[in-house]
């Protein structure tokens, strides 16, 4: 299967696609709806249970037979399989431990949990797919598979189960979008090849030897050693990293000490490591490892690392983004799709990916004149009118996979 060759941008148009963004926008209320319940009514990762059963209870409205495969999950087939193909269409739908901010009218009525990375709105956007492309089903040319996924905030994520449990089977094509506020509405990054990076976590705790603060000496500072250690990991990606390559080092927090005037005698710090190529991410997991143990060691201290893998590299399909590209083209104008930069933020989409040809795009969601603030923050929010231009370039791109063999 040749996805490149399926569609050029500019190329004809295939039959009903002309009609797909009027018939997305149509559906605003209702996608308005469905993402202000949600964004009411937020649930932590792999705690989902109300937002699931919602999901079903839509799609069941819609008159599609929706599966329970993992817990908390929600995948539903449209169209008929035959010799067509089988195009995924994946949206994640947990939340974060965020208080929210946005003093919204429909704000979170969860204290502690919120929509705060465009989840709601990722949720909204597939079931106007599930109902447009329900109304399209006889002609689809091939079948779609919505999957609703728990988890993705929390590594290892909740791709893993629903891929063990043979949500791709069968599968020739993955596709999803993520809201992005840092871009404009009407606007969308498609990169094909390095996408998003890959995300690790590690966990030091440094061993000292507590003791009076007037006497050092007969101590071992774990915050000393700490320091050192923070300050030595920054030097491994402009030392350890080609400067071709892309990878960052974070620490983002350091714990020690107990009062003014005591050594510490234990130090926890804890980061991320990020990078778009597999063997870059697994050079600086070595130097992560190295530095510590042999910093906190010169310092007289001792390290106990706990590294973490987390996702994977996300990586698009050229021929599928190729695709994805001439729909939103279609959609939105070719001006108003750009090709990159890729982003250092990570997702389990990468793991459907991993496994068959896909495509995950950042949508613009920037509120106009409002301050964009950024994914993670508790007054994110989203444009609304994102929502429907979602509808139509997810539609557009799994009907053109799915047509392509005919």
């Amino acid at each position: 299967m040749d996805i490149g060759a399926t569609t050029r941008t500019g190329g004809p148009a295939a039959s009903g696609e002309d009609d797909l963004l009027p018939q997305a926008r149509a559906l605003q209320d209702d996608l308005i709806h469905w993402r202000r319940h949600l964004h009411a009514h937020p649930e932590l990762s792999f705690q989902e249970t109300g937002t699931a059963a919602y999901i079903a209870a839509e799609l069941e409205a819609l008159g599609i037979a929706a599966e329970r495969p993992a817990p908390n999950s929600v995948v539903a087939d449209l169209g008929t399989a035959g010799d067509g193909p089988t195009v995924a269409i994946r949206a994640d739908i947990d939340a974060l431990p965020i208080v929210e901010e946005t003093g919204l009218p429909f704000a979170s009525l969860r204290p502690g949990v919120m929509h705060a990375c465009g989840h709601d709105g990722h949720i909204a956007v597939l079931l106007g797919v599930a109902r447009t492309l329900a109304s399209r089903r006889d002609g689809l040319g091939g079948r779609a598979r919505l999957i609703f996924q728990p988890g993705e905030e929390v590594p290892p994520g909740g791709a893993q189960a629903l891929i063990a449990g043979g949500v791709l089977n069968g599968v020739s094509a993955a596709l999803g979008l993520h809201l992005w506020s840092p871009l404009p509405t009407g606007t969308a990054v498609i990169c094909a090849g390095p996408a998003w990076a890959a995300a690790d976590r590690f966990r030091a705790v440094i061993h000292g030897r507590g003791g009076h603060g007037a006497k050092p000496h007969e101590a071992v500072d774990a915050l000393e050693a700490a320091c050192r250690c923070v300050a030595a990991l920054q030097s491994i990606v402009s030392r350890s990293v080609n400067p071709l390559d892309a990878a960052v080092v974070t620490v983002g927090t350091l714990h020690a000490g107990e009062a003014f005037n005591i050594v510490a005698g234990s130090a926890v710090l804890e980061g991320t490591v990020r990078a778009f190529d597999e063997g870059v991410r697994q050079r600086v997991r070595a130097r992560v490892q190295e530095v510590l143990t042999h910093t906190a060691a010169a310092a007289g201290a001792r390290a106990e690392i706990d590294y973490v893998d987390g996702y994977p590299p996300l990586h698009n399909d050229p021929g599928v983004a190729e695709v994805m590209r001439a729909a939103a083209a279609r959609h939105l104008g070719a001006d108003a799709v750009h090709t990159g930069p890729p982003e250092m933020a990570s997702d389990d989409f990468a793991r459907y990916i991993e496994r068959v040809p896909g495509c995950y795009m950042s949508l613009g969601a920037a509120e106009p004149g409002a301050p964009a603030y950024p994914n993670h923050h508790p007054r994110f929010t989203i444009d609304e009118a994102a929502l429907p231009l979602g509808v139509a370039i997810l539609v557009e791109t799994a009907v053109r996979l799915m047509r392509h063999g005919e």
